[in-house]
């Protein structure tokens, strides 16, 4: 039995496991504070994590060739279930994102993942065409799930998409010129973007550069946050003794804002020691796509990897004041079971990765 065990988790990468953990059960403690007024939520993000844990297994069982074969059949499954969402999709809170088949699912998270894939599996299969051709058509694959998405409107997850394909691209040998132009050209086309948003985008966006001009209204979540995260001080007030969130000033605790509920609660301290988890977590990650033994591994570990980065940096930021609100969860942290589900599979995939060249 003990022999049994052994080899169900060798294939487990024990360093990317251990920090993996850590965040969940980081996530575990801050959810049992934040979920307090919200009955059943704990116990259904404690199911989602083993959910998250099993499926990370799972992942990590499966040979990248296999990923490989599988990675244009995804894709096409992903951008049909979106193409399902904007004909049919359950409406909530404004936004069509869900679809139900039983049960609800967001077309969109699984894209996090089947976004890069398919662009790691596309350069892989045709490094040999001209690149001007591979980047195009890889800008093409890119621009049609994230533009879906951007219609429910999910601005947030579009961002994330779009951020998961770019970095395939820029991996992939991206020129610097082109990536200026890049830069430059998005620069120059925020007057022509600004007036395409939505109300509630471009508000997001004011809120954020001046909170104060409607703290009562739009600008009650960040600003309440602000003050949990100031409130926390050195070392926090300490578990299950935060104000701003069992009081109900942060609506948002357990979601997109959970991180105001830690840095209340565990101070600057227990900030240095989540940051110093994801900083292990995405070093651990760069470590395992370097030594990757296929383009097709190395474009998709380093994705994945920076996947992970983009979630913590964007969510810290927005809950901060930094970036505009746009609804992204803390990784392996806030509640959400297919963001888990996604973040998963992402660091299985890794673990994958690893056990290849091992």
């Amino acid at each position: 039995m003990l022999r049994r065990c052994k080899s169900l988790l060798a294939v487990l990468d024990p360093q990317l496991t251990l920090c993996v953990l850590l965040l969940l059960a980081t996530g575990v403690l801050t959810m049992y504070s934040a979920g307090a007024d919200f009955p059943g939520r704990f116990a259904m993000h404690l199911r989602n994590v083993l959910i998250a844990l099993v499926i990370m297994w799972a992942v990590a069982c499966v040979p990248p060739q296999t990923l490989t074969r599988y990675a244009a059949p995804i894709y096409a499954a992903g951008v049909l279930l979106l193409l399902a969402v904007f004909m049919m999709g359950e409406i909530k809170k404004g936004s069509r994102r869900w679809l139900y088949i039983g049960f609800d699912i967001q077309p969109s998270e699984m894209m996090k993942i089947a976004m890069p894939l398919m662009l790691a599996w596309f350069f892989h299969q045709y490094a040999s065409l001209a690149r001007w051709k591979t980047f195009a058509v890889a800008a093409l694959l890119l621009l049609i799930p994230a533009a879906l998405i951007m219609k429910q409107p999910d601005l947030g997850t579009a961002l994330l998409v779009l951020a998961a394909g770019a970095y395939v691209i820029v991996l992939a040998g991206l020129s610097w010129k082109a990536m200026g132009a890049l830069v430059a050209g998005a620069a120059a086309s925020i007057p022509i973007a600004w007036p395409l948003l939505h109300d509630y985008q471009r508000q997001r966006v004011l809120t954020m550069l001046n909170p104060e001009a409607d703290p009562l209204g739009k600008g009650f979540q960040i600003k309440q946050a602000g003050i949990a995260i100031g409130s926390g001080g050195l070392d926090g007030k300490g578990w299950l003794q935060g104000t701003q969130g069992h009081l109900g000033f942060v609506p948002e605790r357990t979601t997109d804002f959970i991180f105001s509920v830690y840095a209340e609660e565990f101070g600057l301290l227990g900030i240095a020691v989540l940051l110093t988890l994801y900083f292990l977590l995405i070093a651990r990650g760069l470590a395992i796509t370097a030594g990757a033994t296929t383009l097709f591994a190395r474009l998709l570990g380093g994705a994945v990897t920076m996947i992970f980065f983009t979630y913590a940096f964007i969510n810290i930021g927005m809950v901060s004041g930094v970036v505009p609100v746009v609804g992204v969860p803390l990784p392996f942290i806030s509640y959400g079971g297919t963001a888990l589900t996604t973040l998963g599979i992402g660091a299985g995939i890794l673990m994958a990765i690893r056990r290849q060249r091992a």
